[in-house]
């Protein structure tokens, strides 16, 4: 997994609650097994017509957030079903922050996994986010994993909290597999033990 950079970027406001995953990435898309190749999918109910054109009134079919690395949403996003393939098509689209009020556990969970950072504001300061991402056309956010800072080029300053354990495999890009890895030898020496 690689490591999680500071990112800046103009956020995309999703204005929905309770975002499942199968609008994330519909199940007719599920028949891949790589992580990568998502992304054309992602909101794909949302961002296409019937007739496969982009519906125009979708937020990311907006020239504005069209390279967006921040996604905004409002509460209890990631809900439905435990699909990994929803934090694979978010990464892939793009997204590397996530932000809204509440999310899903699950989902939540498989975020840390895939290299995306979901941070918890209230809705007070996701309100700030959404308006100012929507009437200023500067609008830029940056997110310090680092610090644990929000910061916007409007002189907004948020604090956020991460689970130590949880930002520390960001920053260093380890996921589960690195972090088993890290214990190869131990695990030889055991394995070794026993073939005898």
């Amino acid at each position: 997994m690689e490591k999680f950079k500071t990112v800046e970027s103009r956020p995309a406001p999703l204005d929905s609650s309770n975002v499942d995953t199968d609008q994330i990435i519909p199940k007719q898309f599920l028949k891949r097994i790589e992580r990568t190749g998502f992304g054309q999918f992602l909101f794909f109910d949302w961002r296409f017509n019937d007739d496969g054109t982009e519906n125009d009134k979708f937020i990311l079919n907006d020239p504005r957030f069209k390279n967006s690395e921040i996604l905004l949403s409002q509460e209890n996003f990631g809900c439905g079903s435990s699909r990994e393939h929803a934090p694979w098509a978010l990464r892939d689209y793009g997204f590397k922050v996530i932000i809204s009020t509440s999310f899903a556990d699950i989902l939540y969970n498989n975020c840390f996994k895939n290299c995306i950072l979901p941070i918890i504001v209230d809705e007070k300061h996701l309100n700030y986010l959404f308006n100012s991402s929507l009437n200023f056309n500067d609008y830029k956010v940056i997110v310090n994993l680092d610090e644990m800072t929000l910061r916007d080029n409007k002189g907004f300053s948020y604090k956020f909290n991460i689970d130590p354990y949880r930002r520390k495999c960001l920053l260093e890009g380890l996921d589960d597999i690195s972090l088993t890895l890290m214990h190869e030898e131990k695990i030889t020496l055991y394995e070794n033990k026993f073939s005898k």
